[in-house]
């Protein structure tokens, strides 16, 4: 049988470059999106979509039982709700963690014993902002955080038949807009990065050679946090 990724937030952004990845790479792809755009591009691929929420308990049950066969499982499903501390309601705080936090709970547990009968994997997409933080993003870099933490928890407790790993971009230009020079140049790569390139990690996670890693983080923004800034 053909191998098996299951991707979220795959309607757009880093998710098509994901999908587009994978199914490069002659993966069958079944693409996961709350949007339903999610389906002409799972078709355009030759793929599956499930129009879920993936915060759903049922729906992702649901999804991940119509699979007979999971080689890699891409939680990168994610949203934001930015905004003034003390305007930040319980409901939106709960919104941001549930699709992005427990939904990666959600998504990992049904898919257990499909990832452990093929030695397959996890890759969770979560971000710079579990390191570092702009006023006014609690909800988002909380939820990031705590994707990176149950990404070595769940690694502890899958392994060794499954392997978890986490993926953090920095700035990705995910929309394809036209960029400043000092957008650029203010990272010590020399620019912002693309979709293709988590996607390129995603696939190395994914593949053989990366079979003595897991529980580990890769950060990849063009060398952003390590940057030191001081103001003149």
């Amino acid at each position: 049988m053909s191998r098996t990724a299951f991707i979220t937030g795959a309607a757009g952004g880093i998710g098509r470059a994901l999908a587009r990845r994978f199914r490069a790479d002659g993966y069958v792809v079944v693409l996961a999106d709350v949007n339903p755009d999610v389906e002409s591009f799972a078709a355009e691929l030759g793929g599956r979509s499930e129009v879920i929420d993936v915060g759903d308990e049922a729906a992702v049950n649901g999804a991940i039982a119509r699979l007979t066969r999971l080689d890699v499982l891409i939680c990168n499903a994610g949203i934001s709700a930015n905004g003034k501390l003390a305007s930040l309601t319980l409901t939106d705080w709960n919104r941001v963690l549930t699709t992005n936090l427990t939904s990666a709970f959600l998504l990992a547990r049904a898919a257990a014993p499909l990832l452990r009968a093929t030695r397959g994997s996890i890759i969770t997409i979560a971000s710079t902002r579990a390191h570092m933080s702009e006023p006014d993003t609690e909800a988002y870099s909380a939820s990031k955080g705590g994707l990176l933490a149950l990404t070595h928890s769940l690694a502890a407790s899958l392994g060794p038949e499954a392997r978890v790993n986490c993926i953090s971009p920095g700035w990705i230009n995910t929309r394809g807009t036209p960029l400043s020079a000092a957008d650029h140049a203010q990272h010590p790569a020399g620019r912002v990065g693309i979709p293709e390139e988590i996607a390129a990690m995603a696939a190395f996670l994914a593949g053989p050679e990366s079979g003595f890693i897991t529980g580990a983080e890769f950060v990849v923004d063009g060398g952003m946090t390590r940057k030191m800034i001081y103001v003149p």
